[in-house]
């Protein structure tokens, strides 16, 4: 298994299919965009199974994010997700994704094998979302949450974003939304992973405000009495239930100390944490033909070294270089 010294077990893969997206979100990426990666630097459709396939038959990962970028950019990825679902033992999957695209794509993942999906969605106006993301393409983020609840992709789960001075003021309307459409809603709080690294920790909304907030027109009561794991999001019942509403603070109330996730970018490098600065490529190692056992010891070499936590409330802290739409989420 991919184990650390700490005794945390990677059991979470975390798969970037592409830097590129078609949203400009400002807390993100500028309005211009950014350099993408050339195509032979990124991984192919087959290297990415390879690689997948690797993790789950010898390295005892049982779940698989394809992220970005924005992942419905991959041409490849119904295919992707097909031959995955084929893998003995067979991991859950799930997408992380902006929705653009998603009305159009849902049934056809769902039939490859995809169980859910995570829509990010910060705002319900269509004027904000255009601000915020520098597109005029709410309605078709609307279209793909509803094609992928009914294409079976659930729990639909929506991650939003607070940002002062444009959405700051919606999250009970979010809420109060999601509980209505049967989606599973989350906040996240936002992180030093922008690619302008403008980043300040007295401008973030933080998770305390958030449910105070939240607590004005909702009663909310703990999910879990107890440790939630490894799971990035603390949760509530909303109202007594059965609807729940989730906060992922990694600024202000950090999980590292259980975390089980591992992280592979869309050029082939394992990354074992969000925040890190360092990579270990598999690239290299995949390219000059080196046995599935050679790829395993270095990807298990790479988990031993990972550090006990983000580094995020240390006063030498460092941003990564590569931004989110780089990383993956």
């Amino acid at each position: 298994m991919l184990i650390d010294t700490y005794g945390r077990a990677a059991t979470d893969l975390r798969v970037s299919l592409t830097d590129r997206c078609n949203l400009r979100c400002t807390y993100c990426m500028p309005e211009e965009g950014l350099p993408w990666l050339a195509k032979p630097d990124l991984l192919t459709d087959d290297e990415i199974v390879r690689l997948i396939e690797i993790a789950v038959t010898s390295l005892g990962i049982r779940e698989i994010r394809f992220t970005g970028g924005e992942p419905l950019l991959r041409r490849g990825l119904v295919g992707i997700v097909e031959r995955v679902a084929a893998l003995e033992p067979r991991p859950k999957m799930s997408i992380t994704t902006n929705g653009i695209g998603l009305a159009r794509t849902a049934t056809a993942l769902k039939t490859a094998g995809l169980d859910r999906v995570n829509v990010s969605l910060d705002t319900l106006r269509p004027d904000v979302f255009k601000v915020l993301t520098r597109r005029d393409r709410h309605k078709d983020v609307i279209e793909g949450l509803r094609a992928a609840r009914d294409a079976g992709l659930t729990p639909v789960k929506v991650n939003s974003v607070l940002v002062p001075g444009l959405n700051e003021d919606e999250a009970p309307d979010l809420l109060a939304w999601a509980v209505e459409h049967n989606y599973e809603l989350r906040f996240i709080e936002q992180m030093p992973l922008d690619a302008q690294h403008g980043w300040k920790r007295e401008d973030m909304i933080a998770a305390a405000e958030v449910l105070a907030a939240l607590r004005t027109r909702f009663d909310l009561t703990p999910e879990c009495a107890g440790e939630r794991g490894p799971a990035p999001a603390e949760r509530w019942l909303v109202d007594g239930g059965p609807h729940r509403v989730g906060i992922i603070a990694s600024v202000t109330r950090p999980f590292c100390a259980a975390c089980d996730r591992t992280r592979l970018t869309s050029d082939g490098r394992i990354r074992t944490c969000l925040f890190a600065t360092e990579e270990t490529d598999l690239r290299a190692a995949l390219r000059s033909g080196a046995p599935g056992k050679e790829i395993a010891r270095i990807w298990r070499l790479a988990m031993w070294g990972k550090k006990p936590g983000s580094g995020l409330n240390d006063p030498t802290f460092l941003q990564p270089e590569r931004p989110m739409s780089a990383i993956g989420g």
